[in-house]
């Protein structure tokens, strides 16, 4: 069972113990038509799982195949999930979510629709919402930016509250996009924040895992929680799989890895094996929408890491 935080939890929380994570955590790329191979894939699967009761099933096959863990964006649907595991606490009582923020292609069809004020308001929680619009109604005002991450972090994990929530995931889409700029401050702010207020660990998502790492070390953030492509054919691992290698065999940092199957280039003994070989990975987010994927998945990491 992996160690836990709720969700809310009043500002000046102490942070809570080093998240020990599962191995394998279930992710939601499956259900929202993210196939970096297919397109065609990608269509079929996002038509397949337009409503909460698909995703569910896969999600309830994979609790009962004992993945407990649930890695997952902020897209709307997510919120019915977490509806469905607050309703069902006896069902769900080892579940854990392990939300990533902020879903760019909410606040882009927010803004379109509502514009930017309209976007903003749309997202504020609903507990303390005078004190969130307060906050970031000076974060405007000053261009104060430590009030806009706040306020962006309060506003996605509303839909988790009452949840387990022993991570929180800076996107890499925002990860790379402030990497990008130069914009360090950004990372210690957002890991401040998710340790005082909410009690859990902060964790990064990233496309370019070196030079996060080398940002993470200069705003002092130690041992961190990385979210990367790693896989044995180097698919999109920015900077390249030997780069990558050296991380691993070389860096403080406890490695989640994605894309470990490279989109259904690598067979998945040949994927697992390989991971098994490296140094300092600590867990695998995968995506299945079948339950023999997912049973299969887990046979085989138990096989390739014995606990």
């Amino acid at each position: 069972m992996t160690t836990s935080a709720q969700i809310p939890a009043p500002a000046g929380t102490a942070p809570a113990a080093p998240v020990v994570l599962d191995r394998l955590l279930l992710g939601d790329n499956q259900f929202f038509g993210v196939n970096h191979m297919s397109e065609e894939k990608a269509r079929a699967q996002a038509m397949r799982f337009q409503h909460a009761d698909a995703i569910m099933e896969v999600i309830d096959a994979a609790y009962d195949e004992g993945i407990t863990t649930f890695m997952c964006t902020t897209h709307d649907r997510i919120a019915e999930i977490a509806d469905r595991v607050r309703e069902n606490p006896e069902r769900y009582a080892d579940f854990s979510f392990l939300p990533s923020m902020p879903y760019a292609h909410k606040y882009a069809d927010a803004v379109t629709e509502a514009g930017m004020l309209g976007a903003i308001r749309r997202f504020l929680p609903e507990e303390g919402l005078v004190n969130a619009a307060l906050r970031g109604g000076r974060a405007l005002a000053r261009k104060d930016v430590e009030g806009i991450i706040t306020l962006l972090v309060d506003a996605e994990l509303a839909m988790f509250r009452g949840t387990r929530t022993p991570v929180i995931w800076l996107q890499n889409v925002v990860v790379d996009l402030l990497l990008g700029l130069g914009f360090r401050d950004a990372f210690g702010i957002f890991a401040e924040h998710v340790r005082s207020r909410y009690g859990a660990e902060p964790g990064f998502i990233t496309m370019n895992l070196p030079l996060c790492l080398d940002v993470l070390a200069d705003q002092g953030i130690e041992n961190p929680l990385v979210c990367s492509n790693i896989n044995k054919i180097g698919f999109r691992m920015s900077g390249g799989l030997d780069a990558y290698r050296r991380a691993l065999e070389e860096r403080p940092f406890r490695a989640v890895a994605m894309s470990v199957f490279a989109s259904g280039a690598i067979p998945a003994r040949e994927a697992i094996e390989w991971m098994a070989q490296q140094p300092n990975i600590e867990s695998i987010v995968f995506g299945a929408s079948t339950r023999a994927h997912l049973a299969s998945t887990k046979a085989l990491v138990d096989e390739y890491f014995p606990a």
